[in-house]
């Protein structure tokens, strides 16, 4: 198994010291728990992380609240803070602060073992939650660009397509092939990590919406599955006719252009001259001719829809 030690691993084991040492500098009580904070606040994108750092610094807030109304209002007492967080839980998922529940308990927490509610107290309690989420935010200022990994996964989609029009191309000349077709399988798996990078790295951009690799991802997941869809509809071709190598050449062509630019439009054109050509030609001889041909007329349907994806993935981007 190979060790690996992320980015988010750094940034946390630096993160975490920093805050209590700046706590304890301060005779924070229990100052460990800025650490606790900063943990729970890296996160793997900019966003992600301040989103975090807002729900925990409300949820802490409002907790403050609770432990003063029931500490102070019934009793410091362990039952008192079984009531109090069977409504307060509630009321942080009603406003979307869940994710600061376990946080603003350790917080609550304090106050129990404190047994009274002072100003000097409350003071304590926010300058552990302002370090802790502070140096957790400051840390999470930088983020690695993930723009080589995402070439990466684009260039390794594409060097997959080619193969699978290659492959299709071979099969409609002659009928057969050794393929196995495992590139089917893969590209699915590349798409979604691929797609998985890419939002990450709209995340990391706070204010953008969408982003240019995600949407290509996209793009290409919608083309892998059409040509999942005419799979079958190649491999049940079992004689070849005139059209089938004219087709085939359609596709060579296709493979050799795959690539981010706009080449979409030069092979709609293409396609449809080939249809033209296609109408223009003698009726078929017998049933078996006119099942290709309606099969091979199928297969450019879902050909041309394979085209659009790409020139409205570059229009969108122009």
């Amino acid at each position: 198994m190979k060790f690996h030690i992320g980015y988010r691993t750094i940034k946390t084991a630096i993160a975490t010291p920093i805050a209590i040492l700046i706590a304890q500098a301060l005779q924070l009580e229990f100052y460990i728990s800025a650490g606790i904070l900063a943990i729970l606040c890296i996160k793997v994108t900019k966003k992600r992380s301040i989103i975090s750092s807002w729900e925990r610094f409300a949820a802490c807030l409002i907790g403050i609240v609770f432990a003063f109304v029931f500490f102070e209002g019934i009793s410091y007492h362990p039952i008192v803070l079984g009531l109090l967080l069977l409504i307060f839980i509630p009321t942080m998922v009603v406003l979307k602060l869940k994710e600061g529940v376990i946080t603003s308990s350790v917080i609550i927490l304090h106050f129990l073992m404190y047994k009274e509610f002072t100003f000097e107290i409350v003071l304590n309690e926010i300058g552990i939650i302002v370090i802790g989420i502070g140096i957790a935010l400051i840390m999470n200022l930088y983020m690695p660009s993930l723009e080589n990994q995402l070439i990466t996964y684009q260039k390794e989609i594409e060097e997959q397509f080619q193969t699978i029009l290659r492959e299709f191309a071979e099969f409609l000349r002659v009928g057969e092939s050794n393929w196995d077709g495992k590139e089917i399988v893969e590209v699915d798996k590349m798409i979604q990590q691929a797609k998985s990078l890419a939002f990450r790295n709209v995340e990391n951009h706070l204010t953008r919406h969408e982003d240019l690799y995600y949407n290509y991802f996209k793009m290409r997941e919608k083309q892998y599955e059409i040509l999942g869809r005419v799979m079958p509809i190649i491999t049940s071709i079992d004689k070849a006719y005139v059209q089938n190598f004219r087709i085939a050449d359609f596709l060579d062509d296709l493979a050799d252009a795959i690539h981010p630019g706009n080449t979409a439009q030069k092979y709609l054109d293409e396609l449809e001259g080939m249809r033209s050509a296609f109408k223009s030609m003698e009726l078929p001889k017998d049933r078996k001719e006119f099942e290709t041909r309606s099969a091979l007329h199928y297969f450019l349907m879902e050909m041309e829809q394979y085209l659009i994806l790409k020139r409205y993935f570059k229009a969108r981007d122009e």
